[in-house]
């Protein structure tokens, strides 16, 4: 599943890949490294207090309440990149997790093992200064400020448990695209009814400063009640915005996807098309029906683009 949350941008020819992506071999078979906390430098963690401070400016009256009170309970500030260590003696107290520290991307089976067992693999390394809006591969600022605090809560964090049970079972299944769809638009770029308008729960938006703002400001996008088994059948974009956001109604809404039997929802769908990312279906209950003009004028321009190179 890691393998699927990198590339937001196009990358720079001086970004160096991590973990997996650089064809790294782990030393240990779950892909843990030591954090290396000491190791950090000043520019690194100045990187950090960039990163923090326009965040956590930018978050007030958009992240969900959980978020919020999830941020405030956990040794994170804006000073230092935060120790693992610290971060899971909070953790394990509150939900029963720890955050355990990885080279970068690992496998798929490595990832769900460790989720499962309540263990969240979190890349130790940070972006360099000139990638503040860029992230190819998931580092410690979108792992620990974008998932982290959620998992404070506890229908978070049985849910995510229940996705690492239910990843290694889809791998068996052969049915992975399936389920990390729904991990996808929930986890990483979902969004939640409250009573004071749509919020921010998905690590991807929440630790995106442009994304932030075009997932609940932009009229492009759709926002669209969320279905599972329509999500299951929905493509996403790796490479820029979403078209589409899922909408639930209220974290607990996840704790009864936990308990779903995923097996006849895999027979169901099995042959069924997909959906692309902007399509609008006749069934879908629509929060907001989205202009597309975004994505529009993106595809217009890569259009323009080849008929120019083919000239």
């Amino acid at each position: 599943m890691l393998q699927q949350l990198q590339t937001f941008a196009t990358p720079h020819d001086d970004t160096a890949l991590h973990g997996l992506a650089a064809g790294e071999k782990p030393e240990r078979a779950d892909w843990t490294i030591d954090q290396g906390w000491h190791n950090y430098t000043p520019a690194e963690h100045a990187v950090w207090k960039t990163l923090f401070e326009r965040q956590s400016k930018l978050l007030p009256g958009r992240a969900c309440d959980e978020f919020v009170a999830g941020m405030k309970d956990l040794p994170i500030g804006p000073e230092q990149i935060p120790d693992f260590e610290r971060l899971s003696e909070v953790l394990m107290k509150r939900t029963g997790w720890q955050v355990v520290a990885v080279p970068g991307l690992v496998p798929d089976e490595v990832f769900f093992e460790h989720l499962a067992n309540r263990r969240f693999p979190a890349g130790h390394f940070i972006r360099k200064p000139h990638e503040l809006d860029y992230l190819e591969e998931p580092d410690v600022f979108h792992d620990v400020f974008g998932h982290v605090p959620m998992l404070m809560n506890p229908a978070i964090a049985d849910y995510i448990q229940a996705y690492g049970v239910g990843g290694l079972r889809a791998q068996k299944l052969g049915v992975l695209d399936k389920l990390a769809r729904v991990y996808w638009y929930t986890v990483e770029f979902g969004l939640v009814k409250q009573a004071d308008g749509l919020r921010i729960y998905g690590a991807g938006i929440a630790s995106s400063f442009t994304e932030t703002v075009f997932s609940l400001d932009d009229p492009s996008p759709n926002r669209i009640r969320f279905d599972l088994e329509r999500v299951m059948r929905t493509n996403y974009r790796i490479d820029d915005f979403q078209e589409s956001y899922f909408v639930i109604d209220n974290l607990d809404e996840l704790l009864k996807l936990a308990e779903v039997d995923f097996a006849p929802l895999y027979q169901r769908i099995a042959g069924q098309r997909d959906y692309q990312p902007g399509t609008l279906l006749p069934t879908d209950t629509l929060l907001t029906r989205g202009t597309g003009s975004y994505h529009d004028a993106k595809r217009k321009q890569s259009f323009e683009a080849r008929a120019v190179a083919h000239a």
